[in-house]
């Protein structure tokens, strides 16, 4: 009696790895669908200071890279929009009205993105409502936060080149020089004492 036991035991669990299989449902995929003729205007950027000149990349030519999150079907999706461009995933409409990052040489670093999220919450395509409008950070995600129980949207990159950055559309600081060698642990250890 007691050899049996385990064996039904051990064949009850085959037989539930087995049930398992190659056949498990596959992620869904956002979809993307027109945005509606009366959204399709788009609101004019953000006022610039009179006299000031843009550093940097213009506006128009600037990228900026969201993300998406559908909470209910844990779906994220990186969405690379230029300022006054727009874009519909599902029942949410993304709109990019500005995106900024601080200059290389400027402390502390930002890169900040002007968003609006217009959600239809009765999927009929005719309700939407602004759920937020304002500038987000990628740096300090809490200074302004999208409140919705189905969608969440943060910033990613804002793609730009400032004169003198030779690195075109990067927003990272350059690698240590090569004639500066990183420390090894072993010599960091021995400063320490």
């Amino acid at each position: 009696m007691r050899c049996r036991l385990p064996v039904l035991t051990v064949s009850l669990s085959v037989l539930a790895l087995a049930a398992c299989g190659d056949n498990a449902p596959t992620a869904p995929t956002p979809v993307e669908t027109e945005i509606p003729e009366d959204l399709q205007t788009q609101p004019s950027a953000p006022p610039q200071a009179q006299g000031e000149e843009p550093l940097g990349t213009p506006m128009a030519e600037r990228v900026a890279t969201v993300g998406l999150l559908n909470k209910r079907n844990n779906l994220s999706e990186d969405i690379q929009l230029k300022p006054g461009e727009s874009r519909r995933v599902g029942n949410a409409i993304i709109r990019v009205s500005a995106c900024e990052r601080t200059a290389p040489w400027e402390m502390p670093k930002q890169t900040g993105v002007f968003v609006q999220l217009l959600v239809d919450d009765n999927s009929d395509g005719e309700d939407w409502t602004t759920v937020f409008s304002g500038w987000l950070f990628k740096e300090s995600p809490s200074v302004n936060v999208v409140e919705h129980p189905v969608y969440d949207v943060w910033v990613k990159d804002c793609a730009m080149s400032f004169p003198g950055d030779d690195r075109p559309g990067a927003s990272t600081p350059p690698p240590a020089s090569p004639s500066e060698p990183s420390p090894t642990p072993e010599a960091a250890a021995t400063n320490e004492a």
